[in-house]
């Protein structure tokens, strides 16, 4: 069977296929937020097969599968590569109305020319067929990424990694431009003191400080942040359930850091007013290197104990929660803004139900330092799809200015997941045109032309501004 994907798909009038076809669809990708392997783009690895590089890690596909009925074994567990693809294909077609359905018809048009929809019936033919491309250079992990005029991107790393990877891909001209970014959460996590033990150990291996204070664990992420940004680093990344903050010092942080060394538990507040103290002098750094820092907030991890002690995290357990947001986010906010040492900052919501709580708090400190200085980031994880997005696109442009967001990012595992610009792009043209229709916006298409052009590409290249090679 055909697929549905025709040119003008998801473009529902002339001035929105004018917008897309001659404004958004050929310009290039920064992917800012992304959970790929730079050891795979540094390698630049050739993957065996369409599960390597589709399936493994994706827990969209692997909560579909077991929506549907689809035993563990060939999800997660040790069937072939071939038996977990095939099982896949016989979930896809009822995966209707999902953007799964959508996602997995643009990945297979755009890396592979597939024009059908993946069933059963066809699955065994387009296993194979992947296969072989997936041999050749051209779809090799760099290739995927060429092929989609992938710009830059970049990855998420925690501060102990040493980076090597980074830096063997800056040094080779052939490589996509991979740049590492900053996510110290686990520099933070007092909350499992034995696990957090663990990491000091790690960390003052990869800063070469001991650490047996807190004024100590400050100057080893200091030291960290330093290499990053030797390396390239210019982003920083926390996924929160919600800010903590406090307008009073009700605790000592010197003596909580004690109390954790010691391998004494915290209470619940005092894990929150450790977090929030910590924030604060990250966020600090974070402006002196002139870094932007993004906030992922609102996802309730880890919900079904059970198969969590069975399979682990990150393996599709994870939903969206209804966590207090607004004023810790005002309180974190305006403590580094108050002493000029707010950074460039992107707030991503997860609960659609918050998108006027965030669009209205970056508004209060934007301050005409830098275009777009705070944002209301792209829809993210459970949004990352055509609802989701269109309603950020509209709750941002009420509450801001779509004109200086800085677009789409992947925030994917899958180095064939790039087709998420590409919906996104057609997504906000669909939007723009309509508006034109209506007699909302005026007819111009060289003036609103280059407002999606920049929000495709153009505002995150002068935002983060990349050292390309």
């Amino acid at each position: 069977m055909k697929t549905f994907l025709k040119d003008d798909f998801l473009l529902q009038n002339d001035f929105a296929k004018k917008l897309y076809h001659d404004f958004a669809k050929k310009l290039p990708i920064i992917d800012y937020h992304n959970h790929l392997s730079p050891q795979q783009i540094a390698e630049d690895t050739q993957f065996e097969n369409i599960t390597q590089v589709w399936l493994y890690g994706d827990h969209y596909k692997w909560r579909a599968m077991r929506a549907f009925g689809i035993n563990e074994k060939y999800i997660t567990g040790n069937a072939t590569d071939k038996e977990k693809f095939l099982k896949w294909a016989e979930v896809v077609p009822f995966t209707v109305r999902n953007p799964l359905f959508h996602w997995t018809h643009l990945e297979l048009k755009a890396y592979f020319g597939i024009d059908e929809i993946l069933s059963s019936e066809n699955a065994e033919e387009i296993y194979n067929k992947t296969a072989k491309l997936l041999q050749n250079k051209t779809h090799s992990a760099n290739g995927l990424l060429k092929m989609l005029n992938v710009e830059s991107l970049c990855t998420t790393d925690d501060p102990i990694d040493d980076l090597k990877h980074h830096i063997a891909i800056q040094k080779d001209a052939s490589k996509v431009n991979a740049f590492p970014t900053f996510r110290p959460d686990k520099s933070f996590a007092v909350e499992d003191v034995k696990a957090y033990n663990q990491y000091l150990t790690a960390l003052e291996k990869a800063s070469s400080l001991s650490i047996n204070s807190y004024q100590d664990l400050l100057n080893a992420l200091e030291n960290r942040i330093s290499f990053f940004n030797e390396n390239g680093c210019k982003l920083s990344d926390h996924g929160l359930e919600q800010l903590s903050y406090f307008d009073t010092e009700i605790y000592d942080i010197a003596t909580l850091f004690n109390k954790v060394k010691a391998n004494e538990n915290l209470t619940n507040e005092e894990v929150a007013f450790f977090k929030a103290k910590t924030m604060i002098s990250l966020g600090k750094m974070y402006h002196k290197k002139g870094w932007t820092q993004q906030l992922h907030l609102g996802a309730i991890r880890n919900n079904n104990k059970r198969l969590l002690s069975e399979l682990g995290p990150d393996t599709g357990f994870d939903s969206i929660g209804d966590f207090s947001q607004a004023k810790a986010l005002s309180g974190f906010l305006n403590t580094l803004d108050s002493t000029n040492q707010l950074t460039k900052t992107i707030v991503y919501n997860l609960n659609p139900a918050d998108n006027e709580v965030f669009a209205t708090m970056v508004g209060n400190f934007n301050d005409g330092t830098i275009k777009g200085k705070v944002q209301f980031g792209a829809a993210w994880w459970f949004l990352d799809q055509k609802d989701g997005m269109e309603k950020q696109i509209e709750t941002l442009s009420n509450q801001g200015l779509l004109s200086c967001f800085v677009g789409m990012l992947t925030d994917s595992r899958s180095f064939l997941s790039f087709p998420r610009h590409e919906y996104f792009r057609r997504i906000l043209c669909n939007i723009i045109g309509t508006d034109v229709e209506k007699g909302e916006l005026p007819n111009d298409e060289k003036f609103l032309g280059k407002i999606v052009s920049d929000i495709c590409y153009y505002n995150a290249k002068n935002y983060f501004n990349f050292k390309n090679k």
